[in-house]
Parts: C-alpha cells; structure tokens; sequence
C-alpha cells in the first residue's frame, strides 16, 4: 500500500474561473479523493471569497492574506515599495505555515512565492509547475517606463527565475514544445494538463456552426478569427461562427460590425454548459497568439469536434496530429486559417472522421492517465535520491 503522501499547493487565490485554478482543483480533487493524500491548498488573496471550483471536503485551504491585489491602480513607485513590504509579509507567513503544516512535497504554481520558497525551511521537496509557456511568462509592460528599461527589468526578472528554477528538485511544464525552451535547466518534465471532462455524448458534426471559446483579450485572438470569418461566410453564408467568452467585447463587436458579418459571427457570454456548445457545433477554432497549454482544444476534442488551430507557443502542436485530429494553421496567416476552415465545411466525411479520431486521440489527457504521472512523480520524489529521476509525458509523436 502506498504511504499517504501530505502535498502543499501555493497559488495566489481560487475565487477566479482561470484555467490554472481549474486544473489545480481537478488534480487536488482526484488526488485527496483516489490517491488519499493529504492536501493543503495554501492562498495569499481572496480572503472570505468562495473557492470558484468546488474542492473536495479533505482539502484545506490556508489564507496567508497578503492581499496584492490591493496595489493594482497605484503609481510604479508605491507599487514597488507595496510589492516589497508585502513580499517580506508574504516570506514569513509562507515559512511560518509550511513550518506547521510539514509537508512531505511543496508545489509552487511560479507567481510571487517562487522568489525565495527554495529557502523554506520545512523540510518539504520542492517542485515548480507553471501553467504559461517561457516567452510569455513574466512579460513586463509598463507604459510609462522606456523601451531599455523594460527590457532591463525583464532580463533581471528572467535571470532571477531562472537561479529560482535550477533550485527546484522538478519543475513541470505542459508541452514538449515548450519544455525544449528551457535550455538552461535540466530538472524539466512534462505532463500534461488533464480533460475537465469526457461526455458520453459527442457532435455528430452535422450542424453548421464553428465554436471558439475564451476570454475577450488580445491573447485570444479573436481579431485574427473575424477576419478569417469574413473569408469564410464569405463562401458559406449559412454557416455560423459562435464565440464563447467574457472580457473586453466592445472593439470586437466593432470589427464584426464593420466587417458586415453579424448575422453569422455571434459573440456570446460564457455558459457553464459548454460540453453541450462543443456537441452542438461541428468544428472548433484556436485563434490564440500564445497559450500555456490550449485547455479548449482537447475539451472540443473530448467532444468529438475537430479543431482548427494555430501553431502558436505552445500545445497546439503537442495536442493535434495535424490531418489525423485536426488541422494545423501557421500561426497569423488568416487566410490559411479560413482555408482550413472552409475544407472542413466542404468535406463532411473528413470533418466527422477527424471528430472521431479527435475523441479517440484525447484520452490519453483523461483525468486518471495525467494523476497518475503524478503519483510516480510523487512517490518517486519521496523514496528515491533526485538523480534517479526522470518523468515526462510521452511526446505526442511516440
């Protein structure tokens, strides 16, 4: 039998519906409830505000009550002095419950707590899982400073992680793509984001509708998808093009007015029953610039619709079989994205076979596969010497 393994989490709150407070709770839930760990779930934001994801009753949460989204809207200079006290506040509060709670593995999620947690005294193991890819993590904008000296402070920071990173006994990315980005590390492995979901009904990639979801910012990029709608209802005026998401609407609405294509390009609210949006559409557009993983292709692949994607860093690339279970797009070339598009639309029986391979191929990111790279990873950690280790998840070529 194995011994009940005590796991610390550290991340900033999860009262926000993001992917990384949703994966966080879906492994927590199926470790505390399958595996019996022993978990605690440690916050520095979100005081008194409901987790967004329900956690199972065994997990404990601790809240440090940092608070540092009090210092969102000040000027750079109390920022600065605010980040410090609080980094200081944050050190001794996160020693002070490690110290208590004792656990045999801690996992930082990479914000704030990576900047000194490999100097916690608590004698846990400590690993890094990061849910963005490296040349979008820790990007720093800041309009009211110059160009050089952005540059500066994000060449600092990068240099500052990368000493932090060297520490950790494993530090985990999502893509293989990615992980060849760290080339100054050598602890990096891979495992895959697990599926939210697999529904025991799928579309039957009948109906003339495309889906794409995510948030409405820049990131998504939902103003390159507009466009290759344009070109495409363009050639198929009866098909329609559905965009679930919240955020900043106004200036895409403006561009799918402009562009005359309102009655075919919809933008929707989210919708806590996406599955039956994934079933009820026949194919699934990824218009992004960047992801850390790309969570909605394989749950539009768990439904049995195929995807559409731009290689964009990172995941498209590691999750879709290019003509298997999807189609590849270079990343940007809107005219390549709506040409596929427009192939799945005109070739039907492509269209539903790729919708069942797709089904098919995304089981191996089933919830049961990923936790139990985890185990390994963890049980491995905790009986054998650092050097004996190595667990990746297996390329999507193998």
């Amino acid at each position: 039998m194995s011994k009940q393994i005590k796991i610390a989490y550290c991340i900033p709150s999860l009262y926000y519906p993001s992917g990384m407070e949703r994966v966080l709770t879906l492994k927590a839930n199926y470790f505390a409830e399958h595996f019996g760990y022993e978990i605690h779930i440690i916050l520095t934001d979100g005081k008194n505000k409901k987790p967004y994801y329900e956690l199972h009753p065994s997990i404990t949460l601790h809240q440090l009550n940092i608070n540092y989204d009090e210092m969102y809207g000040r000027t750079l200079p109390k920022r600065i002095l605010g980040y410090w006290k609080k980094q200081r506040l944050f050190k001794k509060r996160l020693n002070e419950c490690l110290c208590n709670i004792r656990p045999d593995i801690t996992i930082s999620l990479l914000r704030r707590d990576i900047n000194f947690i490999n100097k916690v005294k608590d004698g846990s193991i400590k690993i890094g899982e990061i849910h963005f890819n490296k040349s979008d993590y820790r990007a720093f904008n800041d309009n009211h400073l110059p160009m050089f000296l952005q540059r500066i402070v994000k060449e600092h920071w990068r240099r500052q992680l990368i000493r932090q990173l060297r520490q950790l006994k494993r530090f985990i990315v999502l893509s293989h793509e990615d992980a060849a980005q760290w080339t100054e590390l050598n602890n990096v492995s891979v495992i895959y984001n697990p599926l939210p979901f697999y529904p025991g009904v799928s579309s039957d990639n009948s109906q003339k509708q495309v889906i794409a979801v995510g948030r409405y910012v820049p990131q998504k990029g939902f103003d390159r998808l507009i466009p290759a709608w344009k070109i495409v209802s363009e050639q198929h005026p009866d098909w329609t093009l559905r965009i679930y998401g919240d955020g900043m609407r106004e200036k895409l609405q403006q561009q799918i007015d402009s562009l005359g294509i309102s009655s075919n390009c919809v933008l929707e609210h989210s919708v806590p029953n996406i599955v039956d949006k994934y079933c009820e559409s026949s194919i699934f557009v990824l218009s992004s610039r960047f992801e850390g993983f790309g969570m909605v292709i394989i749950e539009a692949m768990a439904c049995g619709v195929p995807p559409v994607s731009f290689t964009c860093p990172c995941g498209p690339r590691d999750i879709i079989t290019d003509s298997k279970d999807g189609l590849l797009v270079e990343n940007g070339d809107i005219e390549g994205l709506a040409g596929k598009i427009c192939y799945l639309i005109e070739n039907e029986k492509v269209r539903k076979e790729m919708g069942k391979q797709a089904r098919i191929n995304v089981e191996r990111f089933k919830i049961e596969h990923v936790a139990q790279e985890w185990r390994e990873l963890f049980e491995t950690l905790t009986k054998q010497p650092y050097s004996c280790l190595l667990y990746t998840s297996p390329s999507p070529r193998d």
